[in-house]
């Protein structure tokens, strides 16, 4: 159906693959620096919440469940202008991509109406809040580990409490530098293409979609929930 499209076009399958990838490379340093039983621990926990099919499952299941018309934001990603913003957001998390910008990305030079143009579409996207869920749903996995090995290490609601610190701290972290992040992101948009991305970002239609795409990256990635409770 339009939405099993939307899912497809928009580049979800690759985004989780992409993610994979990043935790991958996340669990080879935890290697060094981690107890054995905890590290084995930590990759089965891995393994099991991030399997593939379960996280498209939970994803596309909430993407369902709060965007009412997938047809708005199906139509802007299968146009030419979508498939070049999907191109564009697919390159940036490729695993080569993320190992070259590791220390930082280069700063982008840009027009006054270019930047006018990027602070709408920071505000419109939500870059901030996704980009905190993906860090959380990677440290998250070694405190699930540990706590399973040492029960009672994060009870009592300590566990949600630091998780919600650790949020707010990241998107902070990423609002920080977050316009030239998205001058980098899409750089080989004109100016013409980049404000249309915008006005589509900053439409009711697009709103929808991208508030319904924030909880379906919460829940394909199960943030805050412990590796025994997911199904």
């Amino acid at each position: 159906d339009s939405l099993d499209q939307l899912y497809k076009v928009a580049g979800w399958p690759e985004q989780r693959a992409h993610f994979n990838d990043a935790l991958d490379a996340a669990q080879q340093r935890y290697r060094n620096s981690l107890p054995p039983a905890v590290y084995q621990a930590l990759v089965n926990n891995s393994n099991q919440r991030f399997q593939a099919q379960a996280v498209d499952k939970r994803a596309q299941a909430q993407l369902r469940a709060n965007l009412i018309d997938p047809a708005p934001a199906l139509d802007f990603f299968q146009s030419p202008l979508g498939r070049k913003v999907v191109a564009a957001e697919l390159l940036a998390t490729r695993r080569d991509q993320l190992a070259k910008n590791a220390k930082g990305l280069p700063k982008i030079g840009a027009s006054d109406n270019r930047m006018l143009i990027i602070g709408h579409l920071a505000q419109a996207l939500p870059a901030r809040e996704a980009g905190a869920e993906v860090s959380l749903a990677i440290a998250g996995v070694a405190a699930d580990s540990l706590s399973q090995m040492i029960p009672g290490l994060l009870g009592g609601g300590q566990a949600q409490s630091l998780l919600d610190g650790q949020r707010q701290r990241l998107m902070e972290q990423i609002g920080n530098d977050l316009n030239n992040t998205l001058l980098y992101v899409y750089r080989d948009l004109s100016d013409s293409e980049l404000e249309a991305f915008a006005t589509f970002a900053e439409s009711a239609e697009g709103q929808a979609y991208y508030k319904a795409a924030l909880a379906a990256i919460r829940a394909g990635l199960a943030v805050g929930q412990k590796t025994s409770d997911l199904k």
